[in-house]
């Protein structure tokens, strides 16, 4: 396993996911509302253990190989684990996931978070990368547009919630992100790691 690098942000520290986190992790992450946007691959009802059992046999073993993964944590409360981000060097189409606890949404925590990572995904990446949303999930839709995406096409999808039947998918290109920044002043360093 290669640790990503940390980030900050003006209110978040992103970094990589510990054993320590495995609880904090739980209590945001197994939240009907939070699951329901995700793939009917995830197990539902969600298992007891699960969190630790993804940890260990998926997320770690493929970290800083074919994903990266971190942790978001506010700057106030540095060890409590609020949700997660993940790129992936294969798109599933999409090369981002995310999550984050219900108490913290409509912050713009997660526009806030995803900053960094974006970077770091045209670095390690590719020059385009595709993003995806369940069509109700509002709040992941207005990420991607404050952050310059571009919405393509909304296709098929099976989600937890059986009633959400189709994804939007998102595209954004280097070039586009570069321009998107122009005039926006960066509010995030890299702290330690480096890019694998």
């Amino acid at each position: 396993m290669k640790t990503p690098p940390t980030f900050e942000t003006k209110r978040l520290i992103l970094k990589a996911i510990t054993v320590e986190d495995i609880p904090s992790y739980t209590e945001y992450f197994v939240d009907d509302e939070v699951l329901q946007y995700l793939s009917d691959a995830v197990p539902y009802p969600y298992p007891e253990g699960g969190v630790e059992y993804y940890l260990n046999n998926v997320l770690w073993p493929g970290q800083g190989q074919d994903r990266w993964s971190w942790g978001i944590f506010l700057k106030e409360n540095p060890t409590e684990l609020i949700g997660c981000i993940e790129l992936y060097l294969k798109g599933k189409p999409e090369n981002r996931a995310f999550w984050l606890g219900k108490k913290f949404w409509g912050q713009g925590i997660m526009t806030e978070a995803v900053e960094p990572i974006i970077d770091f995904g045209f670095e390690v990446i590719s020059d385009e990368l595709i993003f995806a949303n369940a069509k109700e999930n509002i709040g992941s839709a207005r990420v991607k547009e404050k952050t310059g995406c571009t919405y393509y096409k909304t296709v098929p999808a099976k989600f937890i919630n059986p009633d959400i039947t189709e994804t939007e998918l998102w595209r954004l290109k280097k070039s586009d992100w570069q321009l998107f920044k122009t005039g926006k002043e960066t509010n995030f360093t890299q702290t330690r790691g480096e890019i694998q």
